[in-house]
């Protein structure tokens, strides 16, 4: 058994450095709960909740996780001793959804089970990787601003741009970037802006020679993702609309898509997320690990899932200086010549910056075993 001591939830709030912007909402202040589990031993590990202050992403928020977390799964937790991480996903079958606030406890526990056997993270999972591509998310509602940004990220070796579209900007708008950058690996990220009823405006774009267009159409759906994979060339990556193993696997079989983005949060958490993994590389279909607007800890554990050898496309993992002045852990994340070194330190392989996160904390709830 683990023997689990305490679990303390740390509600933490930071200003982005520029807002980020996309048809659903701007964001400009991040909120999320940092989760510190410790054992007996006085061992800790960290997790991170991902959802937003409001319901724009997902149906979750911070208050709703912060309602999960102290009322149903902490409790479930405390009743009921677990030896390894994968624990967790059985454990709280019984609550439906609610995967982001699954995944900040129980990627927690990973790491605390990691540095437990003093291992890192990413070998823990099965990562092979020394260092994993990075790729950044450009979210603003200019082309001008967007060349500006494309520019900078270029300049710091980010080897993969994704761009926010919608149906009043799309065609004119990668028209632009693709006129000043006709040769880089660009993504277009709509967010659910579209319906089946836009498949011509869809393949429109296939003009650009885009690496994918992620989640064009609602964000719950597979079978209509499946009929416009059909008419359009671009790759469809399914963002939104994986939640599970088995919408990863429906969506594969139905043809939905031939990228699939995993978000750990997304999906409940690593065990959830390296399933998905196992099953793409086995069918062949690429792999690439989401943002979402992360601070370090969640950022650290995308990287450790993100050496996993089905992730072949650079991912939304970008350095911690891409929204912060400064990040809550040491050291921080950085990109050098495009590239993220995985640690080989035990578990996450990061330190929390305990005076960054007084600076920025909210509230604190604290719970005993």
């Amino acid at each position: 058994m683990m023997k689990i001591a305490s679990v303390e939830l740390f509600v933490i709030q930071m200003p982005l450095k520029s807002p980020f912007l996309t048809h659903l909402s701007a964001v400009n202040n991040r909120e999320s709960i940092i989760v510190k589990v410790t054992n007996k031993d006085g061992v800790t590990g960290f997790g991170e909740g991902v959802a937003f202050s409001s319901p724009w992403y997902t149906e979750e928020t911070v208050s709703t996780s912060l309602h999960m977390l102290t009322e149903f799964l902490i409790p479930i937790l405390q009743k009921n001793p677990i030896a390894h991480p994968e624990d967790l996903h059985s454990l709280f079958s019984s609550i439906r959804r609610n995967h982001m606030a699954k995944a900040s406890i129980e990627t927690a526990v990973w790491d605390l089970y990691a540095k437990i056997h003093s291992q890192s993270l990413s070998k823990l999972l099965g990562g092979t990787r020394s260092e994993i591509a990075s790729g950044v998310v450009v979210a603003t509602d200019s082309a001008s601003k967007a060349l500006h940004q494309i520019e900078q990220y270029l300049d710091e070796g980010y080897q993969r741009i994704k761009v926010k579209i919608s149906p009043n900007q799309d065609y004119s708008f990668l028209s632009e970037i693709r006129h000043y950058y006709p040769e880089i690996p660009i993504m277009a990220d709509a967010n659910s802006a579209y319906t089946i009823n836009d498949i011509a405006r869809l393949k429109a774009l296939d003009d650009f020679n885009l690496l994918m267009i992620e989640q064009p159409l609602s964000h719950d759906d597979i079978l209509e993702h499946s009929l416009l994979q059909k008419e359009i060339k671009t790759p469809i990556c399914l963002d939104e609309s994986i939640v599970s193993f088995d919408d990863a696997r429906k969506a594969i079989e139905f043809g939905s898509c031939k990228v699939i983005n995993i978000k750990v949060g997304r999906v409940g958490g690593l065990h959830e997320a390296k399933r998905i993994h196992d099953y793409c590389l086995d069918k062949d279909i690429p792999v690439w690990c989401g943002g979402m607007i992360e601070f370090g800890i969640s950022r650290a554990h995308n990287i450790a899932l993100a050496s996993l050898p089905g992730f072949t496309i650079p991912g939304d993992i970008s350095a911690s200086n891409r929204f912060w002045d400064e990040d809550i852990i040491t050291p921080e994340v950085k990109v050098e010549n495009g590239f993220i070194p995985v640690s080989r330190e035990p578990g996450i392989g990061v330190e929390i910056n305990e005076k960054r996160l007084q600076q920025v904390l909210l509230t604190k709830q604290s719970f005993s075993f």
